[in-house]
């Protein structure tokens, strides 16, 4: 799926864009549902079903409602909504966890259960949720339901979020759908933007992954403490940089496309607490799971102790949407204990030690990295103790200059653009803008960074998106 997204981004989307720009506006969602079905039937040509059949069910749903709520049947739109809930939320089981519970049931009572022969449709739980939350707004009344289902398809469909987010909530895009014009500058910001995500994914995420695999790849009861912090380091950066350069070309596509994403990520390694990290980490599901879980829950109007149950919850759930294996629920629950802790002191403390605060924050998230990057909880477990020195290594090792030296430019780069420096020059150069040299400099900077990272692409072999899985 990876290959085939990036050949349907390089070789269709001029056709794409072209044909979209071209047809008269009221045709332009058909032209997006066209593409993106076309676009997810490349990788995924049985599971487009899936999606099709989660389309047309909450379109009839939100019109469902609606009716009911006109003839102050409130009951039956409320059953509605609860219906799409437990349907949506079943499909995503079924597909996603269904052969976590077989495993489980047959280590807990000895059974021997076959497992299903199921892949993962890629972009289920974002689609999913996606659907899921347009009925519960229709039903909340804070949408009207959608009355065109081209461009209610176009909504769920759209290719440029659809395999990996953001999760773009129908209340956000609701008036963009009726007039979602382009002008120039959206064009030309949507491309610029597009280009730092590619450069984002193919040029960092991708060399600095090569040192990860390097380093977790290797006897883990002899690594050293020095290593085991650097190739630690070298996943926080690879899923931050593959990631969030996912979203800045969904962003950037949905801009030249007419559509203002919200952000979702804002430089969370400059995050002095974990609850600040989590406002500026992956926020499109952060904001899903507050509006729809933990509010719904009672969030912090029901007392400390019953907000902390929540926090809990909301974070179990968290972990688990990430992914059918325990080491994902126990990563949930190591932040929803962190987060709790900083709630109910931490987080004062946090506030007069600025610097102390920011170290501790970068540890404990490069920790998490790892309890997320391995599927088997044993291996995080050692690659932890190596971490600390408990595995019986030496604290240095050789190894550990020759990674720095052969990875020197890879990390000073990583490091330089996950803090928000390059955004206080972009704020600077606004006095400055129209200069002519320097937006000459600005264009030849992308235009290179696009024929570098294409270079790469077409030279590399290793090119995974690691949320593809999600």
């Amino acid at each position: 799926m990876v290959f085939s997204s990036i050949l349907f981004i390089f070789f269709f989307l001029p056709a794409v864009l072209l044909v979209y720009f071209i047809v008269p506006l009221k045709l332009r969602h058909f032209v997006l549902l066209f593409f993106s079905l076309l676009f997810y039937a490349w990788g995924e040509p049985i599971y487009i079903f899936i999606m099709l059949f989660s389309t047309i069910f909450d379109y009839v749903n939100g019109l469902l409602i609606e009716r009911f709520y006109s003839k102050d049947n409130h009951n039956a739109a409320k059953t509605v909504m609860v219906c799409s809930v437990i349907v949506n939320l079943g499909i995503l089981a079924f597909f996603k966890y269904n052969n976590f519970f077989i495993e489980n049931i047959n280590t807990w009572t000895g059974s021997n259960l076959p497992l299903a022969d199921i892949a993962l449709p890629i972009g289920i739980s974002f689609y999913t949720f996606q659907t899921m939350s347009y009925t519960i707004d229709v039903y909340r009344r804070e949408v009207t339901a959608q009355r065109n289902i081209i461009s209610f398809g176009a909504y769920v469909t759209m290719f440029p979020q659809l395999v990996a987010g953001p999760i773009v909530q129908y209340k956000d895009i609701e008036k963009q759908l009726d007039s979602n014009r382009t002008t120039l500058d959206d064009f030309s910001y949507g491309i610029k933007r597009f280009i730092t995500g590619l450069a984002k994914k193919v040029l960092l995420a991708n060399n600095i992954g090569l040192l990860w695999e390097q380093i977790s790849g290797d006897s883990l009861t002899a690594l050293s403490a020095s290593e085991a912090w650097i190739g630690a380091a070298a996943f926080a950066f690879q899923i931050f940089f593959d990631f969030s350069g996912y979203s800045d070309m969904a962003i950037g596509l949905g801009k030249m496309l007419g559509f203002r994403f919200k952000e979702n990520f804002d430089y969370p390694y400059c995050a002095k607490s974990i609850t600040e990290f989590w406002r500026r980490w992956h926020i499109s599901l952060g904001s899903w799971f507050r509006e729809y879980v933990y509010i719904p829950l009672g969030g912090n109007r029901k007392g400390l102790r019953r907000q902390l149950l929540n926090i809990l919850i909301v974070w179990c759930l968290t972990g688990f949407w990430h992914g059918a294996s325990w080491n994902f629920v126990i990563w949930g629950l190591y932040f929803g204990v962190l987060l709790s802790m900083e709630k109910v002191f931490l987080l004062q403390w946090l506030c007069k030690h600025r610097i102390l605060s920011h170290i501790y924050t970068l540890v404990l998230v490069t920790i998490s990295w790892v309890i997320f990057a391995f599927d088997d909880i044993s291996e995080a477990g050692l690659y932890l103790k190596a971490m600390f020195g408990l595995n019986g290594a030496e604290p240095f090792s050789a190894r550990t200059l020759y990674y720095i030296s052969t990875n020197a430019v890879v990390l000073i780069a990583c490091a330089a653009f996950s803090i928000d420096i390059f955004k206080r020059i972009r704020l600077r150069e606004k006095s400055t803008a129209s200069l002519y040299a320097l937006k000459t400099l600005k264009i030849a900077v992308y235009a290179a960074a696009l024929f570098i990272s294409v270079s790469f692409l077409i030279g590399d072999t290793y090119n995974p998106f690691l949320y593809f899985r999600f």
